[in-house]
């Protein structure tokens, strides 16, 4: 296993999901993925996320709970099966029309190139506050 594989599959994955393509970010996920996105419930995308099929509906969810203004990945390190992301991003909730922004970092673990587990830490109390 590569780490320049992990970086690829992760930067493909990032660049399907900004365009929507949840069909092909979901061929760079095991069928036993993990998507654990910390906060409450306030956050619709928020909790833990089990299998392929919960993948989709989290990023589904993602997509149509804000609109992605700025997400920007800043740095991308590889460290043997796992990729460290941190980055900014500025997101507008939907449902309020509130703009939120914080800086971000996620954790993905991956085996033979595909997603089993992706952590996402960020300023949680800026998504609720704009969420309510």
């Amino acid at each position: 296993m590569s780490e320049a594989g992990n970086l690829e599959a992760t930067q493909q994955l990032f660049t399907a999901f900004a365009a929507q393509d949840f069909d092909s970010a979901l061929r760079h996920v095991d069928d036993t993925v993990v998507v654990e996105f910390y906060g409450p419930e306030t956050i619709p995308y928020a909790g833990i996320h089990r299998g392929r099929e919960a993948c989709r509906r989290f990023l589904e969810t993602v997509h149509r709970s804000v609109e992605i203004h700025q997400f920007e990945p800043q740095e991308m390190v590889a460290k043997d099966e796992q990729v460290f992301v941190t980055g900014h991003l500025r997101l507008t909730a939907k449902a309020t029309g509130r703009t939120f922004e914080s800086d971000f970092a996620h954790i993905i673990t991956l085996r033979n190139h595909k997603w089993i587990r992706f952590r996402d830490f960020m300023d949680t109390a800026v998504a609720v506050a704009a969420f309510v």
